[in-house]
């Protein structure tokens, strides 16, 4: 996915179905490279929206099939699809085997329990120092078959139950796991929680050198199979780095907090400082289906921040201020943080709905070197689900809209999303973006994007402090120039 541009979605929340998706992906969104379906599992809509599958080996039918999946990676698309490392639900036959007393060489060990890790027991000083992103221990009490009762790790909530990857049945179902994605024509698998899969004693349990070993090791089981690993990891800039070194990509999450940061100060310093030393494989993105991160960019245990904490604050002021107080109102605590995990918005919502604005925000994102994903909520410019919010009390539902047919076509007739679409189209078809390019500082307060192969060229120009930017190219039918959501809105039919 070296130059490309993926759309993360949800197949039921976009489009209703993986056929549908497709549909989309061949039609009025044509110009993506490559799709990441989020979780299409059995059940793709259970206690975190996929995230905690009962079957990780079966395409829900209510989605589709796994010929659904290859008719993606059919169309020329490359497919995204998760591993999800850490967890399976407390639902799934194989707990449900385990609490039954099943001592099958497939089962026995899948779990971990408190005795897993501490044998002996725990000091108050190692539970309070596990790195956890919910209130409370990552524990949850379940009676087995014979009337024992174990502590299972559930690091997210008692309906996962988390898996020991040092176990050998562990280490069989996440192989056949990843056989099967790689049967189904998957390019990349992505690494769902997997900072949190190994947990040693007398550490934070979250991305260890235990954690980077396990991950390295994994990566070279998908390799074995034509697959890429992406990592998703939210923690401090210190962790993205590390975990960069033993992964095919990493998500770049420090971005969102400071292209927001620099549209709110009309500075771009903190940016650029990032920008010069961030991995060389990092995936651009501005917005996920977990929100934007904060964490990101604050201080911890490795060091200082890429923001300080009064910067932190006014940003996340900013924010709320822009969302009528929603993202206060939608904040999960976490109790070892002095400042938000994530904030739970749009990434429209959160610069005030503002098309010029987004747009700039857009541009640096897409023309970053290195691939692009764009979730299909950002890519709509949608606004906060403050509805599903209220219905379902989980901040993140804000960001996870579902769209029926009327409201997806709607959508794509705005300027601002058929801007975003010919960006998108920019990237992946302009034929400057296979040479060489990156970016500089232009100005006090703005960067410049520069692509050239043999005599096509793109060359941008953003000036955060007022929101500007001006986009020159090349193409076949002569030189063009566009400085407005509408006049960039207005190429998304352009051929390149």
């Amino acid at each position: 996915m070296a130059h490309g541009v993926e759309l993360i979605a949800y197949a039921d929340r976009l489009a209703g179905d993986l056929a549908g998706l497709r549909r989309l992906l061949t039609g009025p969104l044509a110009g993506f490279s490559g799709v990441h379906v989020l979780p299409f599992f059995v059940p793709y809509d259970g206690a975190d929206a996929g995230f905690d599958p009962v079957d990780h080996l079966s395409v829900d039918p209510r989605l589709g099939t796994w010929d659904d999946i290859g008719a993606l990676a059919d169309e020329g698309l490359s497919v995204t699809a998760d591993l999800i490392v850490n967890h399976v639900s407390s639902e799934s036959e194989a707990f449900r085997r385990w609490l039954a007393g099943d001592t099958d060489p497939g089962i026995d060990g899948m779990f971990l329990t408190y005795g897993t890790v501490f044998p002996s027991g725990a000091t108050e000083e190692e539970l309070t120092r596990i790195f956890r992103p919910r209130p409370g221990l990552p524990f949850t009490p379940f009676r087995l078959a014979d009337g024992t009762r174990r502590l299972v790790w559930t690091t997210f909530g008692p309906r996962q139950v988390d898996l020991d990857v040092s176990s050998p049945a562990t280490r069989a179902y996440l192989d056949e796991v990843l056989r099967r994605l790689a049967a189904a024509r998957v390019r990349t698998v992505r690494l769902d929680a997997v900072g949190y899969a190994v947990k040693t004693r007398g550490t934070d349990c979250f991305l260890t050198t235990d954690t980077l070993a396990f991950v390295a090791e994994l990566a070279e089981r998908a390799h074995r199979l034509g697959l890429e690993v992406l990592v998703e990891l939210h923690g401090h800039h210190g962790d993205q780095q590390a975990v960069a070194g033993v992964a095919d990509w990493v998500y770049d999450f420090a971005l969102p907090a400071l292209v927001l940061e620099a549209l709110f100060s009309g500075r771009v310093d903190r940016l650029l400082s990032w920008l010069e030393v961030r991995p060389a494989n990092s995936v651009n993105v501005l917005d996920t289906h977990d929100g934007i991160g904060i964490v990101d960019v604050a201080a911890g245990d490795d060091g200082p921040g890429l923001l300080t904490r009064s910067e932190i604050d006014g940003l996340v002021a900013r924010v709320a201020e822009h969302t009528g107080g929603l993202t206060d109102r939608a904040a999960a605590p976490v109790p070892w943080s002095e400042v938000p995990y994530a904030l739970n918005t749009t990434y429209f919502d959160a610069l005030g709905r503002d098309e010029q604005t987004y747009l700039v925000a857009r541009l640096v994102q897409l023309l970053l070197p290195g691939p692009a994903h764009v979730y299909y909520v950002g890519l709509l410019a949608g606004g906060n689900d403050v509805e599903r919010f209220e219905l379902t009390g989980l901040g993140r539902d804000l960001n996870r809209h579902v769209y029926d047919p009327g409201e997806c076509s709607a959508a794509l007739a705005r300027p601002v999303v058929r801007a975003i679409l010919a960006l998108v189209r920019l990237r992946t078809r302009h034929p400057a973006f296979a040479g060489t390019g990156g970016w500089e500082r232009h100005g006090a307060r703005g960067l410049r994007f520069r692509w050239r192969a043999g005599g096509d060229e793109v060359d941008v120009t953003v000036d955060v402090g007022a929101a500007a930017f001006t986009l020159r190219a090349t193409s076949p039918s002569g030189p063009v120039r566009a400085d407005t959501v509408g006049e960039v809105a207005a190429l998304a039919e352009h051929r390149w």
